[in-house]
């Protein structure tokens, strides 16, 4: 029961390893019609890549998509979509030094406490790799959302907080955060940002950041009350995600701060035109969209492979001390941006094909 698959109607399972031939996913429960090519999904795939920028790990994977089944002469069929990606530039011989060791913070002490064996290369399934074949399953959620719900229907995610140094959220551009490094979605912070992780990676440490999901268009209605909470499936998606320690649906954790009234987002109508005059809820209020933007942010812990020495033990029990070399992410919440979209995407189309089904 290692729990692969995720979603209810429309559900997808991936499989691999970081070091294995391939990884992938099959995708079930995708509605019939829709549009795809695999350029479609490639687009999406190419955000997330390695090896595009100095502040990510330089690991040289083209992600190449490839759909095996569920889609005929560009649509998709209602079968089971089946999509793999070969990897190419695997290096397990950086990994051999380390094999026997746990790296502090990451799941090399829990997986093999529970399995009895683990694949030391890069980490096996618990690598960040494994997250590629996710964001291929959200690139097809994208695709049913963007028809069934139109033009006003969009989706976007950034990096807003890098280790200390936060942003200015209300100069979000959208145009500029896959035009850099950072998908930081304020201009005026892409230098001080720079100096910043540069000086991270030369001291051989890693730091953490959060991104924020952003989605409009979002009709009322997604959700139930109780055990299949909108806001509790995105918070299970996003904490699925590899790193993440942390997830706040709109003011989030920052609510029990506020006062009951600057808290409560008032309700005015308008020409018959429904309006809120604030969005602390992120959308969602009591377990059920409201038509508002959802908003979603999620903190990423500092990348655990560094290379300065940390205290550790062995498998055989015995304390010992640990550096990791190779290829890392200063930041791998950098790279978490698309990620988060994709995973956004599934729960929002999983959503409404379960409101489509009760309430028409």
């Amino acid at each position: 029961m290692s729990f692969n698959t995720f979603g209810k109607l429309f559900r997808f399972t991936t499989w691999g390893e970081s070091h294995g031939p391939a990884i992938g996913c099959i995708i079930d429960g995708c509605p019939p019609l829709i549009q795809v090519k695999e350029q479609d999904i490639q687009k999406e795939l190419d955000k997330r890549k390695p090896g595009q920028s100095k502040f990510t790990t330089q690991r040289k994977e083209s992600d190449k998509v490839q759909i095996l089944s569920g889609v005929f002469e560009g649509k998709t069929t209602g079968t089971p979509i089946s999509l793999i990606i070969y990897n190419e530039d695997m290096r397990s011989k950086d990994y051999k030094n380390i094999k026997d060791k746990f790296r502090p913070g990451h799941a090399d002490f829990t997986y093999f406490k529970k399995y009895g064996i683990r694949d030391y290369r890069g980490g096996g399934r618990s690598s960040a790799r494994e997250t590629a074949a996710r964001v291929a399953a959200g690139a097809i959620a994208k695709k049913v959302l963007q028809k069934k719900l139109g033009k006003k229907f969009r989706i976007s995610a950034a990096v807003t907080q890098l280790g200390i140094l936060g942003c200015d959220t209300t100069k979000w551009n959208d145009k500029i955060i896959y035009k850099n490094p950072f998908f930081c979605p304020d201009n005026s912070m892409l230098k001080t940002w720079e100096k910043y992780l540069l000086s991270i990676r030369k001291a051989g440490s890693s730091c953490g950041a959060i991104i924020e999901v952003r989605a409009k268009g979002i009709p009322t209605g997604l959700g139930a009350p109780i055990y299949s909470k909108l806001d509790a499936d995105i918070a299970s998606a996003m904490m699925s995600i590899n790193a993440v320690k942390g997830v706040n649906i709109g003011s989030g954790m920052n609510s029990a701060q506020l006062s009951g009234e600057e808290n409560s987002d008032e309700i005015s109508l308008n020409k018959k035109k429904l309006k809120f005059n604030s969005n602390n809820a992120g959308g969602i209020l009591g377990g059920i969209s409201s038509g508002q933007e959802i908003i979603v942010s999620f903190a990423v812990k500092p990348t655990s492979s560094i290379l300065k020495s940390r205290k550790t033990i062995n498998k055989f029990g015995k304390n010992t001390s640990i550096s990791v070399r190779g290829r890392h992410d200063p930041c791998v919440g950098i790279r978490a941006v698309p990620i988060g979209e994709a995973m956004l995407s599934c729960v929002l189309l999983d959503h409404y094909l379960m409101n489509k089904a009760q309430c028409n």
